[in-house]
């Protein structure tokens, strides 16, 4: 049951971040770029293959960072149950501050992946396939790397999470499945682009209940890092990821 209720939680993040008020309203202008690697939006099949490549590129940075800081939690061995204390602390802030915006530097954000327009549709400026998908790869991990206000805090959870875990195994599972509940979203959005489209704008008015949405999840998370209700799982996913 843990183990089902934590695999909800970490897809229901990557969700609720797909949802969130600074990604949401620019999925139409991203593909928008990703299309213009190659054809404009009516070359759906180029448009599908350049957003898988999007989403292998973010989900590439978030797996590395939930390695990166489970090694770091690993190292600092018997110090791990006091950093879960401040880790539980740090989430939970970071949730109340998604619903009530009281450090106001948190709203930072960088998107270097929407300083240069789609390309033209000139057949000699199109650069083929295999490099549209570079070109997205490289855009998904600009993407992770630079987008902080809204995915920032909610990532941070799951990254906190994963590094508790003391297992790599576990913390890419974790991370896997964060990726999974932004990446499916931005897929379908991506195969369905015209209904997307038409659905988007009556999503928008919804947008600020969905901040509200992540800040409590974000809560919910940070209270079973603190109080250590993970410890159960990962018991379970330490049989399945032993490394």
């Amino acid at each position: 049951m843990t183990e089902n209720i934590s695999v909800f939680l970490a897809f229901s993040a990557g969700l609720l971040s797909f949802l969130s008020p600074c990604v949401l309203p620019l999925v139409p202008s991203y593909f928008g770029i990703l299309a213009g690697v190659g054809l404009d939006i009516k070359g759906k099949p180029l448009l599908l293959w350049t957003s898988f490549g999007f989403i292998m590129g973010f989900s590439a940075v978030f797996v590395l960072l939930g390695i990166l800081l489970n090694s770091i939690f690993f190292l600092m061995g018997n110090v791990v149950f006091y950093i879960n204390i401040a880790a539980g602390i740090i989430v939970i802030i970071l949730g109340f501050n998604i619903i009530f915006n009281f450090i106001p530097f948190l709203n930072y954000e960088k998107r270097p992946f929407l300083r240069t327009g789609p390309k033209t549709n000139d057949s000699n400026d199109r650069p083929g396939l295999l490099r549209g998908m570079i070109a997205a790869f490289l855009g998904g991990a600009a993407f992770a790397a630079g987008w902080t206000p809204c995915i920032g805090p909610v990532l941070t959870g799951i990254l906190l999470l994963a590094g508790q875990s003391g297992k790599t195994g576990i913390a890419v599972f974790y991370l896997c499945v964060y990726s999974a509940g932004m990446g499916i979203p931005f897929f379908l959005c991506a195969l369905f682009f015209n209904l997307f489209l038409k659905a988007g704008a009556r999503i928008k008015s919804y947008l600020p209940l969905i901040q509200r949405i992540s800040g409590i999840l974000l809560i919910v998370i940070g209270v079973m890092i603190l109080t250590g209700n993970y410890s159960a799982l990962n018991v379970h996913l330490q049989k399945l990821f032993p490394g």
